[in-house]
């Protein structure tokens, strides 16, 4: 099972038909208890990794295609996660989650929004159309999407925290090149969640804003773990190496996921799919053991070798 790709992994969920709820977690793939990390400013713990919809969930009304987004949303609610990400860039994605939303059953919903626009008003109408997309009394989180017009947004935020409106702030950016313009707002902002992306390739984000983040009790959403596919793509055709067994990893998805998770200012990790089987998949790094620092110096310089 140490050798297990996702395409196999896939393959296996596939073949026992297309509504067949997706198989337990098993021989090969990490079990136990959903790992959860705390959001620093309060200690509330949430599972590690969540479900991004860009891209993803931009199907607009077919009713097919949102009945199968639906489908991964239960998957997940299932598998006893809980945080779901979107944003009004993201197309239709909104209402697609809305959608998933009124036709799922779960325990508990973690929802992370985002505020994509210039001007005050047009913010304030913006958010309130996201909550009604979603169908929900309020948003767990709302950040501030690539930083657009964030310090008239960070205003906003603030102020509909203090009434309750919201539970958690935050500002994000997929933009490298915003790195610097992010870590000054990190530093002097009251904000519980900032998000951006890392990964085993991409690992600017070790050198500032990861130990801003630390330092600053913000807690760190993850995004773009798999460089939109690209790494899983580069890795396919390749065997897992043995120590991939040390962190109960059985694919490469499950690497990748593992490696950010193992930093510790890393709360959590949101890989976007419209796949039930790649949701499985990557829930796999949701449970067992993570990577030490030395183990994941051992994975970034493997990767830097190939």
């Amino acid at each position: 099972m140490n050798h297990l790709t996702r395409r196999t992994f896939v393959a296996s969920v596939a073949s026992l038909g297309a509504t067949a709820t997706v198989p337990a977690l098993g021989q090969g793939v990490a079990s136990g208890a959903i790992l959860k990390k705390a959001i620093p400013s309060t200690g509330e713990q949430i599972p590690v990794v969540g479900l991004g919809t860009w891209i993803t969930f931009n199907v607009g009304n077919d009713e097919k295609l949102r009945a199968a987004r639906a489908q991964v949303m239960q998957t997940f609610c299932d598998r006893g996660v809980t945080l779901i990400e979107s944003s009004p860039m993201y197309g239709s994605s909104e209402s697609v989650i809305g959608y998933g939303l009124a036709h799922t059953k779960r325990a508990s919903l973690f929802s992370a929004g985002k505020v994509w626009t210039l001007l005050k008003p047009l913010g304030v109408t913006q958010m309130e159309n996201s909550r009604k997309y979603w169908g929900i009394e309020r948003f767990d989180l709302m950040q501030v999407h690539n930083l657009l017009d964030w310090s008239t947004h960070i205003e906003t935020l603030k102020a509909m925290k203090a009434q309750g409106r919201l539970r958690y702030i935050g500002i994000t950016t997929s933009q490298g090149w915003r790195h610097g313009d992010l870590e000054k707002i990190m530093r002097t902002e009251p904000i519980d969640f900032v998000a951006f992306s890392y990964n085993v390739i991409d690992r600017e984000a070790e050198e500032r804003l990861l130990p801003v983040a630390a330092g600053r009790r913000i807690a760190v959403i993850v995004n773009r773990p798999f460089q939109e596919g690209v790494l899983i793509d580069r890795m396919k055709h390749h065997p897992l190496p043995p120590w991939a067994s040390e962190i109960d990893c059985a694919s490469w998805a499950q690497v990748f996921l593992k490696f950010i998770l193992g930093h510790p200012a890393v709360t959590c990790v949101i890989p976007g799919t419209r796949n039930a089987g790649h949701l499985a998949d990557n829930l796999g790094a949701a449970r067992g053991r993570l990577p030490d620092a030395a183990l994941r110096a051992r994975m970034a310089a493997y990767f830097d070798s190939i």
